[in-house]
């Protein structure tokens, strides 16, 4: 059978909850539980009512003044039977499984909906008692949103001016208190209300949700009337039916308005509205009228409701707007954090002669639109040094792009820079954006430009010139503004009297050329780079590496790095992750014998002297099979000792005409 406890508090029954199979009900003073007695006798967690099997069993929780139960104080787990009172200070919890019985003073006319125990319309309106008050109206939906009939058409348009005067208004509403502002004017102006607030949800709440706690955004009065915050029972009808309600005769009601206000207003009625849409509600309404002689009435609830449905649209609209704008202060931050990472690391490190000049280079050459051809060996630097210029340049707050151009085939290299619309080719599932459009207003930076296949060089020289270009299997014409940089360690003036590369290219990229010097040229750096690897690599990895051996000092600054500042960059890390203490010491920097003075390079015998009779190809031919052999042909760990990247491995070995023995 359904049980039911009806409270009762002072001379007045108050609240009737439905008992749930399986689920506890608390009683006490704390805001944590299903039942909260306004009473100083009252424990904060006073007992609990539960089901045991068939049986419903009352248990007190320690309390101080005890739990009565028909006069008698209880201890332990004690049966209920139907008709019981509990009884806690001045409150009185009746036990029944039928409402009609509970108490003499709703037996004729109970307005209470024995499913939910929450009040009802029409002929059954709530009356706990002869003084209680009644929720005369509920509406789900407003009649604006349907047909009227004619003899109100008049008034009805002059409410639909009005609304639409707010909802322009709310529409122009730049954040949820000038919002609930616009809303609150509204209603007091439209309504017989002197008093109303706006009250939101922490997030939009479908109905299989609980939810949370709500918060006055504002709330306006006329005179200087004390807004009261709407009963936690009134505000939880509303959020449960989704329906509008108006009351009467509120003035002793806890249900209706807090019971902290009591004796400070004296409300004669009430609306309490919902800010829903579609599914969702994001708060409440709140409006009540102190004067006796001018009741909100039927209208005035019609007229809440539509203001309330209009408000759930513009307060929706904001709260996409604002994250939207959360959203994109976040990319924005990130953007920000990145440059600002990126700018870091690609800091020209370095106080040598050289260093100062190529930052006077770029100083000069950067705020121009001018293409730039950076040359030199492999691993000087040539994107640091593009990287500076791109960051130097009007065009810093957008993207920089790297491409290079010897890591792909001539199809891929033609996707990659011009993009490809689906289905162009096998393997276009969908459309690709290239690198040129993905630089738009900002830099194109081609690594090893050189390798680039005299076909895409004519396409690539149009879209320099300023034309438009079409994607892969596409005929969409296709306009960017993009600057490009171009870097290469070819000759490209032999490639040009070879014809493989276009001259007319030749002269488009070479406007202005950067050389940039290996860094035997300028071994002051060394002892700089090496610190500044070692600071930046230690904090990424975690280790507690503080600086160098002079030992291991000596050791860098004697080799003559081939690999240049990538290779230095490569040994700094590898020594980092192998370091045992808080300096590195000179046996854990492992180089490459290429760079090794003579003193201390390896003797080739050739029988009849101790220099060996090679070219300097043959010599660097032989110490990367040496390489290999010894990584039993790992490239990638191979290259990573050699300095160098692992496609400019594989471009030597097919110069080389090498491959791996035993394939």
């Amino acid at each position: 059978m359904i049980a039911y406890l009806v409270v009762r508090e002072g001379n007045k029954w108050r609240d009737v909850y439905r008992l749930t199979p399986g689920q506890v009900m608390t009683v006490g003073r704390a805001a944590t539980n299903r039942i909260i007695l306004h009473d100083e006798v009252c424990s904060r967690n006073h007992c609990e009512i539960l089901q045991s099997g068939s049986t419903w069993i009352l248990r007190d929780l320690g309390s101080r003044n005890g739990t009565l139960v028909n006069g008698v104080r209880v201890e332990g787990d004690v049966p209920l039977e139907p008709g019981q009172l509990i009884q806690i200070g001045t409150c009185d919890l009746a036990f029944t499984f039928d409402l009609s019985q509970a108490f003499p003073q709703i037996e004729e006319k109970s307005g209470l909906d024995t499913e939910t125990g929450t009040h009802v319309e029409g002929d059954a309106a709530a009356t706990v008692g002869d003084n209680e008050p009644e929720i005369i109206h509920r509406r789900r939906k407003t009649r604006f949103a349907g047909r009227i009939e004619s003899e109100s058409r008049e008034r009805h348009q002059q409410e639909l001016a009005v609304l639409y005067r707010l909802a322009m208004e709310m529409g122009a509403a730049r954040g949820s208190q000038q919002l609930a502002d616009v809303v609150l004017n509204g209603l007091l102006e439209g309504t017989s209300s002197d008093i109303g607030a706006l009250l939101l949800l922490p997030r939009a709440t479908p109905p299989s949700d609980e939810p949370g706690p709500l918060t006055a955004v504002a709330y306006k009065a006329n005179g200087d009337l004390q807004y009261q915050h709407v009963s936690r029972s009134l505000s939880n009808v509303v959020l449960k039916d989704r329906e509008a309600v108006l009351a009467r005769d509120v003035a002793d009601d806890s249900r209706l308005v807090s019971r902290d206000s009591l004796g400070r207003i004296q409300a004669k009625s009430v609306i309490c509205a919902p800010i829903r849409m579609d599914n969702l509600i994001y708060g409440l309404i709140h409006l009540y009228s102190t004067n006796p002689e001018k009741l909100l009435e039927e209208d005035d609830l019609e007229f809440t409701l539509a203001v309330a449905d209009q408000a759930a649209v513009a307060l929706d609209n904001l709260r996409r707007q604002e994250a939207l704008a959360e959203g994109l202060a976040k990319v924005r931050d990130e953007n920000l954090k990145l440059r600002e990472q990126i700018g870091i690391e690609s800091d020209l490190v370095g106080t040598s002669r050289f260093i100062q000049s190529l930052n006077n280079t770029i100083a000069r050459v950067a705020p121009t639109d001018a293409a730039v051809l950076i040359r030199g060996e492999s691993g000087v630097g040539k994107e640091l040094v593009a990287r500076a210029i791109h960051f130097s340049s009007k065009r810093r707050n957008s993207p920089f792009v790297c491409m290079n151009c010897a890591a792909l085939t001539e199809s891929l290299l033609e996707s990659e820079l011009f993009g490809h619309e689906k289905g162009s080719f096998t393997g276009a599932t969908g459309r690709k954006i290239g690198k040129f459009e993905q630089a738009h207003r900002g830099t194109l930076f081609l690594d090893e430009v050189g390798e680039m296949s005299l076909a895409i060089q004519s396409k690539f020289l149009r879209v320099l010139e300023g034309h438009p270009f079409e994607r892969v299997g596409g005929s969409t014409p296709i306009q960017v503004d993009v600057r490009v940089v171009a870097a290469t360690n070819r000759n490209l003036e032999s490639a040009v009297e070879a014809g493989a590369f276009r001259k007319d290219l030749y002269f488009r990229l070479h406007v202005v050329e950067i050389q940039v010097e290996p860094l035997r040229e300028h071994p002051t750096d060394i002892p700089i780079l090496a610190e500044h690897f070692l600071a930046r690599l230690a904090s990424k990895s975690g280790r507690a590496v503080r600086g160098y051996a002079p030992s291991a000092m000596e050791k860098l600054a004697a080799y003559d790095w081939p690999g240049n500042v990538r290779e230095l960059q490569n040994t700094v890390e590898r020594a980092v992750i192998l370091c045992s203490g808080e300096l590195i010491g000179a046996s854990e920097i492992t180089l490459s014998e290429l760079g090794l003075p003579d003193a201390q390079r390896p003797v080739v015998s050739t029988g009849t002297s101790s220099v060996p009779d090679l070219s300097l190809d043959e010599l660097e031919q032989r110490h990367i099979l040496a390489v290999l052999d010894r990584t039993q042909w790992n490239k990638s760990q191979a290259a990573q000792i050699l300095g160098i990247e692992r496609s400019t491995l594989d471009r030597k070995l097919k110069r080389y005409g090498v491959e791996r023995p035993g394939l």
